[in-house]
């Protein structure tokens, strides 16, 4: 799976996926505003819900490219789930025929808890909606990056 988040166009949704074994976060986004929202965190069990659940998404906002966000340790090495999204990722780019690129999210997951507990949602109030927050800062990680680098 070649890294082709620079031959995308400059305008289009992108949808950006939080993997996780028990749930996965998905948020969409705007290349030209350069903004991203939570979406929705997608809880079916099975890989072919998933992808069901994955392609209705897709259908709604179709999206010109996909973000995978990438596990790493602090120290930036390899995390345990590193290899499960890269499969996840390539399954996306397999099933969908789009780009997908992979966005480092370090510390996502905290910003993300961060961000809903000063909005009053703590502890299992959060939990629906931290996979999807998580996917929303990877997206606008990614959304940021691409704009500094233009």
């Amino acid at each position: 799976m070649p890294d082709c988040a620079g031959t995308w166009p400059r305008r289009g949704s992108i949808l950006a996926f939080d993997f996780g074994l028990a749930r996965i976060g998905v948020a969409v986004g705007e290349l030209e505003s350069g903004t991203a929202h939570a979406v929705a965190t997608i809880a079916e069990e099975g890989g072919n819900a998933r992808f069901a659940r994955i392609a209705a998404l897709l259908a709604e906002w179709r999206p010109v490219g996909l973000v995978v966000g990438l596990p790493t340790r602090p120290d930036g090495s390899e995390h345990d789930l590193s290899r499960r999204c890269r499969r996840f990722a390539n399954q996306l780019h397999g099933r969908f025929g789009l780009p997908v690129q992979l966005v480092d999210e370090r510390f996502s997951s905290c910003a993300a808890e961060g961000e809903l507990a000063a909005s009053g949602h703590r502890g299992r109030s959060a939990k629906p909606r931290l996979d999807a927050a998580a996917a929303r800062i990877i997206l606008q990680q990614f959304l940021d990056a691409r704009a500094h680098a233009d």
